[in-house]
């Protein structure tokens, strides 16, 4: 994503042309998240006291990026929220309940990219469907491109990316507790997606 990225794809067809490469640097290409260096958190205000935090310990998914076509490209992540980490065991074992996400049910939230508008070189917001307690809701993320580059240790390709977005928790059917706990949850997402050979 982002005018950055495009830049460095003319990068890489004038060296691909330069080294008579036989593959295609306009080819789409796809980068796997890395949960080793993910973070997913959310913060809710807690009674009008205070903007309580956590964060969830599992995620997967991966990006397409269009070089030739930047808003063509797509996201999906998925979040484990059988890992949901308040730092307080009791408080992360009533979250796993019906009153909040009911894990037993549905382990799991998904978001899927449904389009990419950019609004500066190195940022975008995107667009699409996050789902939730069985329901697909819209959601808009405002996305940074944190950098890209080199692993200096492994060698992979990688993209780093930061995303805030709102989610109103009511929409999805939790409504536990609302508003007295914050209808709307605020998700700050960093991570890191290295590149599939």
């Amino acid at each position: 994503m982002f005018n950055v990225l495009k830049k460095a794809g003319v990068v890489l067809a004038i060296t691909a042309g330069l080294s008579g490469a036989a593959v295609s640097a306009q080819a789409a290409e796809t980068y796997k998240l890395d949960p080793s260096h993910t973070s997913v958190i959310f913060i809710v205000n807690h009674l009008g006291f205070s903007n309580y935090q956590g964060r969830f310990g599992g995620a997967s998914g991966e990006v397409t990026i269009d070089r030739e076509d930047l808003a063509a490209s797509s996201a999906e992540i998925t979040i484990d929220l059988t890992q949901v980490d308040s730092g307080f065991e009791g408080l992360d074992n009533h979250m796993k309940t019906a009153d909040f996400f009911d894990v037993e049910n549905h382990g799991t939230a998904t978001f899927k990219s449904t389009s990419v508008e950019l609004t500066g070189d190195n940022t975008a917001k995107i667009t699409g469907d996050l789902t939730l307690l069985g329901q697909s809701k819209p959601l808009v993320l405002d996305v940074t491109l944190t950098g890209e580059g080199d692993h200096p240790m492994t060698g992979d390709h990688i993209l780093g990316f930061a995303a805030n977005g709102t989610v109103t928790r009511s929409e999805y059917g939790m409504t536990y507790l609302v508003p007295a706990v914050g209808d709307e949850v605020t998700l700050q997402i960093s991570s890191e997606f290295l590149l599939q050979k």
